[in-house]
């Protein structure tokens, strides 16, 4: 294979790593060592090839950066810069910040073309649109030269400034918005507003951004870059003042109220509004929120995230104040109307609000309840009929029992079709599994579509796979793998944690699962497709420990996968689930970093430079050989760090 241009200084200098000692001390002719030199710390001492080993991890970063600079897609030349330049950092800081400087200018334009993209996708599919913000090049880039050089990150964020203005009136995520297409104003009545979760995607940046320097502990950093988005009600905003809260209370409550008071002085804020405001006080990490037709939109990113219990009464008091002057305000005819929620969705907010302020302002729930009133001859009789998942999640009663069960199934007398009934067993299905009821499956198996049926089972396996490796439960892992309704991604995943929880153990049982895993990945899953290049790759790096040469081996056969596989990045270790019902859509997406090539070409440079290079030569595609090639070089670099 022609080797890349940029990468022949990296190769000459592992020449160094198999040269004799004498060789290696000819070329690097070191000055004769004088009293005070020969106190050289032990380490270095104990391993004279030390230098060398850094040597060439400077030069594989340095050829890789000058390569990055001809790579096709604009973000992965911004990226591989960044990158490149953190690892250098503590070897060579000029370099380090020339290469971030040219991240910097590569992100620039990558994430306006991005930005441009997403917009026109927003406009083309309208108030339906739900994709997530596009990820900000330049706030990865800024993320990791502030964590290196405190002048350099402010230099970056004095460029950001220029973008104040605008984010800092980004309220449009509460204001109107056109809906439709191209033929929008061909359509009758007013466009409702968009996803009203979504913040604007300079905002979402930012936001983003600051999530990041809170989980790495810079709270006064992440409030610069997060206090101009603090504009509108969003979830992005209200994730990172949840966030906040947990290292600085009083500066988190301080924003929410003044995000409170913009949301009531706003005419466009609707019952969503209020809805939405709700989560910081009692479900921080679950956002709900209602359609015109009455359906439920969840999202949550975090299942372990209590609720706060030192909320200010006057906080508190502020909030419902509020949401009941909002849920209060006149709601305009359907002709006219133009929020997120129509009246059916309005109806719907009241139904999950009501029991807060039962508990917390019950002198306001007898107007809500007549206003609720007002809008059931808008909402659909099978959407009025008993609570449902979406109306008590997280606010609702506690009830150990059945009732909740009983309560969704005393819709099926209204419902009028199989889709309607089918829709009830789902939520019947999910709330008995919620209040651990044995009759979960008995629901599972009335619903009549055999499509939604096998997707449902489907979904709900690969939680519980998902909760069983939480728990470190091998032998339910292993049931569910071996159980026939995960897809096979899911399966091979399930399978190589299955083995990383019994590696010490039963080494040996480890391995047949992951002979298990290696059939399944080569047999079930496409070639062409990326899924079986990670599958490989995880295989790998749980047979790191326990059969080194099979991992090399492994490895190989992952390159191989990926160089069949058109879009692998190697790099982006994910497994999602997702489900469609009547009136209700759930989408799961969770990390599986033993799918990213980082951690295994990190342990196989730890044993043998020289192979773990010449085997990250192989990929084909620019992404992949740079994670690969970067993960080599860290491995020596970062412990030189450390050392």
């Amino acid at each position: 294979m022609r080797l890349p241009r940029p990468l022949v200084p990296a190769l000459c200098a592992l020449g160094l790593l198999t040269s004799s000692p004498a060789t290696v001390s000819a070329r690097q002719e070191p000055p004769r060592q004088t009293k005070a030199s020969a106190k050289k710390p032990r380490a270095a001492e104990a391993d004279p090839m030390e230098e060398v080993r850094r040597a060439t991890a400077v030069s594989l970063v340095n050829a890789l950066a000058d390569e990055a600079r001809t790579f096709r897609e604009p973000a992965l030349r911004s990226r591989v810069q960044a990158r490149a330049a953190d690892a250098l950092w503590g070897a060579d800081r000029e370099r380090a910040s020339e290469l971030f400087r040219r991240a910097w200018g590569e992100a620039e334009s990558a994430d306006a073309e991005t930005d441009r993209r997403s917009a026109e996708e927003r406009r083309r599919q309208g108030r339906g649109f739900a994709g997530r913000a596009p990820q900000s090049l330049r706030a990865e880039v800024l993320r990791l030269a502030a964590r290196r050089d405190r002048a350099l990150g402010e230099e970056f964020l004095a460029r950001l400034d220029a973008e104040r203005k605008e984010t800092a009136g980004a309220t449009e995520s509460l204001a109107p918005a056109p809906s439709g297409g191209e033929n929008e104003r061909e359509t009758s009545g007013p466009a409702r507003r968009q996803d009203p979760t979504a913040a604007p995607p300079a905002a979402a940046k930012r936001l983003r951004l600051a999530v990041q320097l809170l989980e790495e502990g810079d709270v006064e950093r992440a409030l610069q870059f997060a206090d101009p988005a603090l504009t509108a009600v969003n979830a992005p905003a209200l994730e990172f003042l949840a966030r906040l809260r947990t290292k600085n209370a009083k500066a988190a409550d301080e924003r929410y109220a003044a995000l409170v008071a913009r949301a009531g002085a706003d005419p466009a804020a609707d019952a969503n509004t209020a809805s939405l405001l709700s989560s910081y006080l009692f479900t921080p990490a679950l956002y709900v929120t209602f359609d015109a037709e009455g359906g439920s939109s969840a999202a949550q990113w975090s299942r372990d995230f209590p609720a706060p219990t030192d909320v200010p009464r006057q906080l508190l008091a502020s909030y419902l104040n509020t949401a009941a002057a909002i849920l209060l305000r006149p709601v305009p005819p359907p002709d006219q109307d133009r929020t997120s929620t129509g009246r059916s969705g309005w109806y719907m907010v009241i139904a999950r609000l009501l029991p807060i302020f039962d508990r917390h302002a019950p002198d306001k729930s007898a107007a809500l309840r007549a206003r609720q009133a007002a809008l059931a001859p808008d909402t659909p009789e099978g959407m009025r009929r008993g609570p449902n998942n979406a109306v008590t999640r997280g606010v609702g009663p506690e009830d150990p029992g059945n009732e909740n069960v009983g309560d969704v199934l005393s819709r099926l007398e209204g419902a009028q079709s199989q889709a309607e009934r089918d829709a009830v067993y789902v939520d019947a299905v999910f709330s008995a599994r919620r209040q651990k009821d044995p009759r979960a499956e008995e629901f599972l198996n009335k619903i009549e579509d055999p499509d939604l049926r096998k997707r449902l089972r489907a979904f709900l396996d690969f939680e519980s796979a998902q909760e069983a490796v939480r728990e470190k439960e091998t032998g339910e892992v292993v049931r569910l793998a071996r159980g026939g309704s995960l897809t096979p991604i899911q399966r091979a995943w399930a399978l190589t944690e299955a083995a990383k929880l019994s590696a010490k153990a039963e080494p040996a049982r480890a391995l047949e699962l992951l002979e298990e895993a290696l059939t399944e990945a080569k047999e079930r899953i496409d070639p062409a497709s990326p899924e079986r290049a990670s599958a490989l790759v995880a295989i790998a790096t749980q047979l790191v420990e326990l059969d080194r040469p099979r991992a090399w081996e492994v490895t190989l056969d992952a390159v191989k996968a990926a160089n069949a596989a058109a879009g692998y990045t190697g790099d982006d270790g994910r497994l999602n689930a997702r489900l469609e019902a009547k009136n209700m859509v759930m989408a799961t997406t969770s990390s599986a970093p033993s799918f990213d090539l980082t951690g295994i070409f990190s342990t196989l440079a730890r044993e043998d430079l020289n192979r773990a290079v010449a085997l990250a030569r192989n990929f084909e595609g620019e992404g992949p050989r740079a994670v690969a090639t970067l993960a080599i070089a860290r491995a020596v670099l970062d412990r030189g760090e450390k050392k």
